[in-house]
């Protein structure tokens, strides 16, 4: 079944108070540089072991940088029984439509220190 892909401009802004959860599986380096407001950051190498923290019964969209990390975190979950979307085009597509970034290390950059 293939994955299904949802355009940035079908996505608000800021998901701070959003129900639905963006997953972004980028490196630190690349979070710092610009992330969506309200995204949930785990790089996509942490994601099996972090599981937990997504709450997989939101509506789950996953972003990366153009798509290619979150299509496959998205087979992964699909195997493990998860449903999610891609953000077609990634943080390209997100910066090339204009929309907002926070930078930082911020919020939703749940790491401890591994």
């Amino acid at each position: 079944m293939p994955i299904e892909q949802v355009s940035v401009t079908d996505l608000p802004d800021d998901f701070t108070k959003d129900e639905r959860v963006v997953l972004d599986v980028r490196e630190d380096d690349e979070w710092a540089e610009g992330h969506i407001r309200g995204a949930l950051h785990i790089p996509l190498n942490d994601v099996p072991e972090r599981l937990d923290e997504l709450d997989l019964d939101a509506e789950l969209f996953v972003v990366c940088r153009s798509s290619g990390r979150s299509m496959r975190i998205l087979q992964y979950l699909e195997h493990v029984g998860y449903e999610g979307k891609c953000v077609r085009g990634g943080m390209v597509a997100w910066l090339g439509a204009g929309k907002p970034v926070d930078t930082g290390n911020d919020a939703g950059s749940n790491r401890d220190g591994e």
